[in-house]
């Protein structure tokens, strides 16, 4: 059997797209979701694998800007809609795929490339690490109350329409004046803004309408809260749901703010959010964090597609200097030793012959790349390995980040 990759062509579209459904079940999306992809789809950068007239293979890769540690944002190819028809499996449709990508990122000039995992076990084997981690909770907000900053009752709230032109603008402004402060953050480009806000009626499952919440101090938007309101009730009353889409807030009085509307928002018991970063303030707000029933996952998977662009992208937390020694099969032009050197200012990476410090694979080194998984935790588990005494110690805590690592939004 051979398969044809091709570009998708736009008149492909529909086609391509209905076999990526069946491929993750076949129920299909609504109509809002399967337009909103449509528009942000970029033809050039996606492509189907073909059996004769048969589309039996999807992938694509949007064109990203991810946060790395000291700030700056890095071009990324965003992998999505990975898919291979049930008829083609184990026949090298995806590896052919991937390997097909990665040489285009590559000669588009993005050193990273990243992806959200439908099944975490595909992709280590492609050299993608998970770099980072969700937090999710369930918030008894019936036993839990919030201890909250001076200020807090200064800030203005008030509900508005979620899809409305000034609020989704004045959201915006605030998402993107938080991107730069915390690895793995994407910078939205025009049309992605209406995904947070995407609000098929069929996707509610008895819950409200989307309610988009403002935080505002002097006239500013300095926050806001967009969640549904989910009305449940028993013998002894009501205990609805909040179900927190997603909160931004540009200080500790406006966040908490927001969060205090929610825990007390009337006939509700329950605060539950499932995309949040691990080390989120709320949980220093609570006055009872065993009652938040808090749970992590795997989130942003990263692969380095150029390893030196990648390594002199981002900024080190200490000052090091550390050869590694990289395997990476699948993209071979990674192979071999690097040296880094680098500090809070910048950082350079080049091919050296000196003996290596550090030895670990391409994805160990994606891991550790945004600073969420520390490269000591790698070691302790073997997949890092010191050659040279003291270097894995001050390469961990160069790689370390002050803030967690999250990607605010899947793709």
């Amino acid at each position: 059997m051979t398969t044809d990759l091709r570009v998708l062509r736009p008149d492909d579209w529909d086609e391509w797209y209905g076999k990526l459904e069946l491929a993750f079940g076949g129920a299909g999306e609504s109509p809002e979701e399967r337009a909103l992809w449509k528009d942000l789809t970029e033809p050039d950068r996606f492509i189907g694998a073909w059996d004769g007239d048969e589309c039996v293979g999807t992938a694509g890769a949007f064109s990203f800007r991810v946060t790395v540690p000291g700030g700056a944002a890095v071009k990324a190819g965003g992998v999505t809609m990975v898919s291979v028809a049930s008829t083609h499996r184990r026949r090298g449709v995806l590896t052919s795929m991937m390997r097909r990508q990665l040489d285009d990122v590559r000669s588009w000039g993005e050193p990273l490339a990243v992806l959200t995992a439908s099944e975490p076990v595909i992709y280590g084997r492609f050299g993608y690490g998970v770099a980072t981690q969700q937090l999710r909770a369930e918030i008894d907000t019936s036993r839990v109350r919030l201890t909250v900053p001076a200020g807090t009752d200064d800030v203005r709230l008030r509900l508005v329409e979620p899809g409305a032109e000034a609020v989704l603008a004045a959201c915006e402004a605030v998402y993107a004046r938080k991107v730069a402060a915390r690895p793995g953050m994407l910078e939205r480009r025009p049309g992605w803004e209406r995904l947070p806000v995407l609000d098929p009626e069929s996707d509610r499952k008895g819950a409200s309408a989307l309610q988009c919440l403002l935080a505002e101090r002097d006239g500013e938007v300095v926050g806001y809260a967009r969640y549904f309101n989910k009305q449940e009730w028993d013998a002894a009353g009501p205990k609805g749901t909040i179900e927190l889409r997603d909160l931004e807030a540009l200080d500790p009085a406006a966040y908490a703010a927001l969060w205090r509307l929610l825990f007390d928002i009337d006939l509700t018991s329950t605060i539950t959010t499932y995309n949040r970063p691990v080390d989120d303030a709320f949980q220093h707000l609570v006055t009872d964090v065993r009652r938040c029933t808090i749970g992590v996952r795997d989130s942003l998977h990263l692969r380095l597609v150029d390893v030196g662009a990648a390594l002199e992208a981002r900024t080190y937390q200490t000052p090091l200097d550390v050869v590694f020694e990289i395997e990476d099969a699948f993209c071979p032009w990674n192979e071999g030793r690097w040296r880094l050197t680098g500090d809070a200012k910048g950082a350079s990476c080049e091919r050296t012959a000196d003996a290596a410090d550090l030895a670990l694979s391409v994805r160990e080194l994606g891991a550790a790349y945004l600073g969420g998984a520390s490269l000591v935790s790698l070691a302790e588990a073997g997949r890092v390995r010191e050659l040279h005494q003291g270097a894995l110690a001050e390469a961990s805590l160069g790689f370390s980040s002050i803030v967690a690592p999250w990607l605010p939004h899947g793709f």
